[in-house]
């Protein structure tokens, strides 16, 4: 078998024009509809709109991560503060608050100090 100029086989030149015609409208509606595609994606809207949807994912997984984290940090302050039954161990929290009440005094002493200036 031989090849045409275009690359075509010979066997390409048994079909009808009609046949051509409609392989050429074929191929350039599937063309057309490639080059549309691209249009649609390097179009400045559509890149931008993929960039902030990039983002709103990053940071809902972001977020998610921290409050995954923040909800483990507490569970085990609590767990620190409370039996396996639920009760407060009031030997735990009874120093943290007298250490929370006295930094809270400190910060409205410090503070009439500086305003009294």
């Amino acid at each position: 078998m031989g090849t045409d100029d275009d690359g075509g086989s010979a066997v390409s030149d048994a079909r009808t024009p009609a046949q051509i015609e409609a392989d050429i409208k074929r191929r350039r509606d599937t063309l057309a509809e490639t080059l549309d595609e691209i249009g649609v994606r390097v179009h400045p809207k559509t890149i931008v709109g993929d960039a902030k949807a990039q983002v709103a994912s990053r940071v809902d997984a972001t977020l998610g991560r921290a409050y995954v984290g923040v909800n483990r940090a507490l569970s085990q302050v609590r767990a620190g503060f409370t039996r396996e039954d639920g009760s407060v161990r009031p030997e735990r929290v009874i120093p943290v608050a007298l250490v929370a009440a006295g930094l809270v005094g400190l910060v409205v002493v410090s503070s009439r100090r500086d305003s009294g200036k």
